[in-house]
């Protein structure tokens, strides 16, 4: 601080804790469900599946899972958690799906959690319970409005996208070759 300067004055962040947040996204129904949990282990996402199987779709045959490539977003966070009957129980009625690597961007449930971020986590919340109040009543409205994702992007946009990450899966296909042009993720669009 010298004469004629105006005074400065340093923010401090005080980070006060974290959470994680494990969300599910019907996105035919306009249905999502958001849970908090004090950490991202394989355990608390293997109890998050249980709670999905057993709470919200006990009488589903298949729950097909679209996930990124997080390493706890695995089976075997299943039997790493369970013992093995209530694993396998668990495990039979879900079908994993897993984004391209470096293409979450996939997983509609992305668009979701940019729209949570900005209707509802950017402001500080004191702790985990308030920040699990807010993500139920965010949830609960956007359920109500049966708001989903109309995705834009096809067969035929995809293989053009990735065109240069799978370069020798396009050129053992000639199908895909064909289809496959100059493009980029940057015309995809999701409307949430």
């Amino acid at each position: 601080m010298t004469p004629g300067q105006p005074a400065r004055q340093d923010y401090e962040y005080e980070r006060r804790g974290s959470c994680s947040l494990f969300g599910a996204f019907q996105p035919r129904a306009g249905w999502r469900s958001v849970q908090v949990y004090g950490r991202r282990t394989a355990q608390d996402f293997a109890h998050f599946l249980q709670w999905l199987v057993d709470e919200h779709f006990p009488q589903a045959q298949v729950i097909r899972l679209v996930l990124d490539n997080l390493n706890t977003h695995t089976p075997a966070a299943l039997y790493a958690t369970f013992p093995p009957a209530e694993a396998r129980r668990i495990a039979r009625t879900l079908e994993f799906h897993y984004t391209p690597p470096h293409g979450s961007w996939l997983n509609m449930i992305e668009i979701e959690w940019s729209v949570l971020a900005h209707q509802c986590l950017g402001r500080r919340l004191p702790d985990a319970a308030t920040v699990q109040r807010e993500v139920d009543a965010w949830a609960d409205r956007r359920n109500a409005q049966q708001a989903t994702v109309r995705w834009c992007f096809g067969t035929e946009d995809a293989r053009r996208a990735f065109q240069a990450r799978y370069p020798t899966l396009l050129a053992a296909d000639p199908r895909l070759a064909s289809a496959a042009g100059q493009a980029s993720p940057d015309h995809v669009r999701a409307v949430a």
